[in-house]
């Protein structure tokens, strides 16, 4: 069975294919040709053991992210299952929005509800996700009540450490507002329902206002 392409980004290509009866999701990184072919070769494999071990420690916390079917390291592969019938957060706040859905209606508001109990479960377990955007979330039907997928930790890692959890939170935070207009209330409920779930996550809340301020200053000053 052939591969299609889903898509392609700097690290490597996603494609969708059949693998021992089943329908996979091949994830294959890409050779850095202005790498040291020794440094490239520990590189991909460290950071796809990185990408291995994070989904598997989510599923091992009750969070719900593919399966790890196999790690081919002389291919640098990870095959992963198929999420069926999937919409990313990203999709579906374009449907609502054309359909004139509020961000403060009940539906959307609960869909933030569960963004923000998955993150803190995630963050909870030391566990970075990296690249935390809209498209990096999925639900499945019925969309309502759905639990929040997770996918893509190619960038992830394992942290106990406030600062990288609030770099996380800022990563969506700014996925979110630039991605989505009018998503303030959207975002605001996210990550009061991370503070309100224990000391822990309240620090991490607070150390994203700083990390924000670092930012802002950034933007400003370059």
């Amino acid at each position: 069975m052939g591969r299609e392409l889903i898509t392609q980004g700097a690290e490597g290509r996603v494609y969708s294919t059949e693998w021992l009866g089943r329908s996979v999701i091949v994830k294959h990184r890409f050779h850095k040709e202005y790498r040291h072919p020794d440094l490239d070769a520990y590189i991909t494999r460290e950071r796809i053991k990185a990408e291995a071990r994070a989904l598997m420690r989510c599923r091992s916390y009750g969070i719900k992210t593919p399966v790890v079917y196999d790690v081919d390291f002389d291919k640098n592969e990870i095959i992963l299952e198929k999420i069926t019938n999937g919409s990313t957060i990203r999709n579906y706040i374009y449907e609502a929005v054309k359909n004139n859905l509020s961000m403060e209606s009940s539906v959307m508001l609960s869909i933030a509800e569960r963004i923000g109990e998955v993150l803190v479960k995630m963050h909870s377990n030391n566990i970075i996700h990296g690249d935390l955007t809209t498209s990096n979330m999925l639900l499945v039907p019925p969309y309502e009540t759905s639990d929040i997928i997770l996918i893509d930790f190619g960038l992830s890692s394992i942290d106990e450490r406030a600062e990288d959890k609030a770099v996380d939170l800022y990563v969506l935070e700014r996925a979110i507002l630039s991605t989505h207009p009018n998503t303030e209330s959207f975002v605001a409920k996210i990550l009061t329902t991370y503070e309100n779930a224990d000391g822990s996550a309240r620090d991490v809340v607070k150390r994203l206002n700083e990390v924000r301020l670092r930012g802002r200053k950034k933007l400003c000053f370059g």
